[in-house]
């Protein structure tokens, strides 16, 4: 019955498919990379400007400049002083807000569609634009590490997977957190945020997502208008980084901490990524997580540690497949009371082991590929996480066509190909295992 269910829904929502997903995609000449996403059902349009550059960018000794900067983008431009951008922005009736990651900043707007046009009078005066003064860096300095105090110093956890990054990326910046280093965060200064912003804030460095009522002749009037009289960066460097060495001995941690809540086992291997271009091991990847850790009842892991032999509360697998450079396939185990961390880890061990030797369950694979491909259809419901979708993305390396075809390179996944990427992946020599621990005192550790 569900199962017919879920057929009527997809057979319901092959409409919904092809409205959603009208996407046009054009370059300025200025080198500005522009995709509008036609969704005519509301009066209402996103706007998101990404720019290809995050933390994993940043120079060495300056780690959090990426985040700080995106805070300082809403100090103001001559032409719009005192955080007037936002001040419009509400007054207009819509929302904006922006975000960093290691690999891009992104600035976005929610307006009424007949507001498009001003939204890129002030996304775009600030490209170039900003001003800043003394006292802005000051008192956003003091946010930015209130900011850090709140997520980080004051979450075990956080602290925990700030460690295990670091040991994961000894060389890759991935191991240098987003929002910076507690001690580097402190030293921060105007010239280092106005250093980062000229390096890689220019329209060849960016893409535009305009999402919602629109046009694609109407968006390119108006990002000619505003965005295409910007010139290029002519100094803009290609995106390098260090390369992370071959991982040769896995790596170990203990974290403890009187604050801990619940002590877990979390092991993370390196993991290949979404390449342009070439997406199936990281399909397969996604597969794998969703097999062994993405339902609490039926997976493989719940199934044989919460169970079958009840040694864990809680176990997960998960993968995230879009970054520029090597990412990371993670196992969790929360241990039930009186199971040590060593025996969580044995479990989780033999688990593994027993999912080598055994193979992929058909049913259950089945029926993650039907939930994907609903996921996938239903997804684009949401118009601004279409945005954010293309845009991610986009910023990191992949182009438009990679991002349509992913959702059938999904389908197209084998059980082989799930098996082939989880010898690839769970080899303990490119692993990190941590131990998040209640107390001061470690746990012995007998393997």
């Amino acid at each position: 019955m569900r199962l017919a269910g879920l057929f009527s829904a997809l057979f319901l929502l092959c409409g919904l498919t092809a409205r959603a997903d009208q996407v046009t995609d054009f370059t300025l000449d200025n080198g500005m990379e522009v995709v509008v996403i036609e969704d005519h059902r509301a009066p209402v349009v996103v706007q998101m400007v990404w720019y290809r550059a995050g933390a994993a960018d940043e120079p060495a000794g300056k780690s959090g400049i990426a985040h700080f900067l995106e805070h300082l983008m809403f100090k103001g431009t001559e032409a719009f002083p005192d955080g007037a951008l936002s001040d419009l922005v509400e007054a207009n009736g819509g929302s904006d807000n922006a975000f960093t990651s290691w690999d891009y900043t992104a600035y976005y707007q929610r307006v009424a569609a007949d507001r498009l046009e001003l939204m890129m009078q002030l996304e775009s005066d600030r490209m170039t634009g900003l001003i800043l003064s003394e006292e802005d860096v000051r008192t956003e300095r003091e946010v930015i590490k209130e900011e850090r105090n709140q997520r980080t110093e004051n979450e075990p956890g956080a602290l925990f997977s700030e460690q295990r990054m670091a040991a994961q990326y000894l060389n890759h910046p991935y191991g240098v957190p987003i929002i910076g280093w507690k001690h580097e965060m402190s030293t921060l200064s105007r010239q280092d945020a106005f250093d980062f912003y000229r390096a890689h804030y220019a329209p060849n460095n960016a893409v535009l997502i305009v999402a919602g009522d629109v046009t694609p002749q109407d968006v390119r009037a108006l990002a000619d208008k505003y965005y295409g009289a910007i010139p290029a960066d002519p100094d803009l460097k290609p995106r390098t980084r260090p390369e992370e060495p071959p991982q040769l001995a896995e790596r170990r941690l203990q974290f403890a901490d009187p604050r801990v809540a619940q002590p877990y086992v979390l092991r993370t291997y390196l993991a290949p990524e979404r390449d342009p271009g070439d997406q199936k091991r990281a399909a397969a990847l996604v597969f794998l997580a969703d097999l062994l850790g993405g339902s609490g009842t039926t997976s493989v892991l719940a199934q044989k540690l919460q169970f079958d032999t009840q040694v864990a509360v809680y176990s997960s697998a998960f993968y995230s497949p879009l970054s520029v450079d090597d990412s990371t396939f993670g196992l969790v185990v929360v241990p039930a009371a009186g199971v040590t961390l060593q025996q969580a880890e044995d479990a989780l061990d033999t688990a593994i082991e027993g999912f080598m030797a055994d193979g992929v369950d058909m049913e259950l694979f089945e029926t993650l590929k039907m939930q994907t491909r609903a996921a996938s259809i239903y997804d684009r419901d949401d118009i601004q996480g279409l945005a954010r979708r293309y845009g991610a993305a986009l910023a990191s390396g992949l182009s438009v066509e990679d991002v349509q075809s992913w959702p059938d390179i999904l389908q197209a996944v084998t059980p082989e190909d799930v098996m082939a990427a989880a010898a690839e992946v769970f080899d303990r020599r490119r692993a990190v295992t941590g131990w998040l621990m209640r107390d001061d005192a470690p746990e012995e550790v007998t393997q």
